[in-house]
């Protein structure tokens, strides 16, 4: 296993541009399989979640070309069907949270599909109730084997309905959405997830010849069509990247420019931080952070401490709780981080008070942060990641911290965050990798 050594303690400058959205990207690469033409996808990420995908496309029978760094062309239009009962597929398929989506394209056009139980991030309990319900009241039927961990979904023909999701999953909803694009008759999907990255999937699928109606809302209204035709997409860049990026330019006291980061599909991600005191300009579409020695966390209108929660979009994601609280702890004042979505992402918590941070964690939906205001530098420490998001705070923390920290498991970082060490190099970062 690969760590990473930081020396921290350094201001970084210069300009950085996000990937693009790793989210997104599991999606809209999904997408393809619903139609026999070429797809051409751009702003590609190069990590490992997607390029995992892209292999799973490939090994059922998907052809993909690559034309540039970032760009791929996919034509689904000879599909293995016996690839999916292989112990290949349950491998590989096992191993990736996002496998998942395949399923929706799978059942609209083919009528059946076969999945293991996905992978992904230890984060606590994530059900896929919301994906098997949906695709049940469209007309499918499943079956899962405990023994093996495998699904097995069939729907010979899908009939539109309407749709009360009990959550509103992002994943779910692509899911259900990408399911009922080719059922017969029109399916309402109420209580939808309407994140950018499900907006950027109905606005691809309509222009793959999709009947959506309803983007940005929290009500979709989609008319089922015979078949769809190819297109090409360009992803958006990773609001999660670009969260990063501007919690370590505070926590470093660093003057960073954020690239081309399409601010109006941020929504309350630059308010939230600049709740937190982080100063910032919009240049364009370029976001500049200059070097802040302090940062002074708001309160609510009553004085009382702030909270910071994560919520459904258009509230704040769940992905940059994390990053939040690492940019609390040099902060000037408290603020509750609540977790409310999943209850093991705070955990790593114990590791940034082993770094001398101020955290009271409540329970494992809330942690009390008590701002040092950077009177009391982090120190470094040997530390594991054990997610993507944590991984990343930590990573920052570790950026910021004097003296040097190691962090092991990256894996779990680089399958968020492509190329992230020689970026953070690019900046004038003394990491390497070990």
């Amino acid at each position: 296993m690969s760590a990473f050594e930081i020396w921290g303690g350094k201001p970084l400058k210069g300009e950085i541009t996000p990937q693009g959205a790793k989210n997104e990207a599991l999606q809209v690469i999904s997408a393809v399989l619903l139609t026999a033409e070429k797809v051409t996808i751009s702003n590609i990420p190069d990590i490992k979640d997607v390029n995992k995908l892209i292999e799973l496309l490939a090994d059922m029978g998907v052809k993909v070309e690559q034309t540039a760094p970032d760009t791929y062309v996919f034509q689904a239009d000879d599909i293995n069907q016996d690839f999916f009962k292989s112990d290949a597929f349950k491998q590989k398929g096992g191993g990736l949270r996002g496998s998942i989506m395949i399923v929706g394209p799978l059942l609209a056009r083919f009528g059946k599909a076969s999945i293991p139980k996905p992978g992904g991030d230890k984060i606590g309990r994530r059900r896929l109730d919301t994906h098997f319900l949906g695709f049940e009241k469209l007309g499918a039927r499943f079956e899962y084997n405990a023994t093996e961990e495998f699904f097995d979904v069939d729907a010979s023909r899908l009939q539109g309905t309407d749709i009360l999701l009990e959550e509103a999953s992002v994943t779910g909803t692509a899911n259900v959405v990408m399911a009922a694009v080719l059922a017969k008759g029109t399916t309402t999907i109420y209580n939808a997830a309407c994140e950018p990255y499900l907006q950027q999937l109905c606005k691809m699928l309509n222009r793959m010849g999709a009947k959506i109606s309803g983007i940005k809302s929290n009500l979709l209204t989609i008319e089922g069509v015979e078949s769809l035709n190819g297109t090409d997409h360009r992803l958006l860049p990773d609001m999660i990247e670009i969260g990063s990026f501007i919690g370590l330019a505070a926590m470093t006291e660093s003057e960073i420019t954020i690239k081309n980061v399409q601010f109006q599909e941020l929504g309350i991600i630059p308010n939230t931080f600049a709740r937190l005191g982080i100063k910032f300009e919009l240049r364009g579409d370029d976001l500049f952070i200059p070097a802040q020695k302090h940062y002074e966390i708001d309160t609510f209108i009553d004085g009382s401490i702030l909270t910071v929660a994560d919520a459904p979009w258009p509230g704040f994601t769940p992905d940059l709780l994390s990053i939040v609280l690492v940019i609390a702890t040099q902060a000037k004042g408290s603020v509750l981080i609540h977790q409310k979505m999943f209850e093991s992402r705070l955990f790593f918590v114990d590791k940034l008070i082993d770094m001398g941070a101020q955290i009271i964690l409540c329970d494992p939906h809330r942690a009390t942060v008590i701002g040092l205001d950077k009177k009391v530098k982090l120190r470094g420490i040997e530390m594991t990641s054990p997610d993507i998001r944590a991984g990343v705070s930590l990573l920052i923390a570790a950026l910021s911290a004097k003296g040097k920290s190691v962090i092991s498991n990256i894996e779990q970082i680089e399958r968020g965050y492509q190329h992230i060490d020689k970026r953070l190099i690019a900046l004038g970062a003394d990491i390497k990798r070990i």
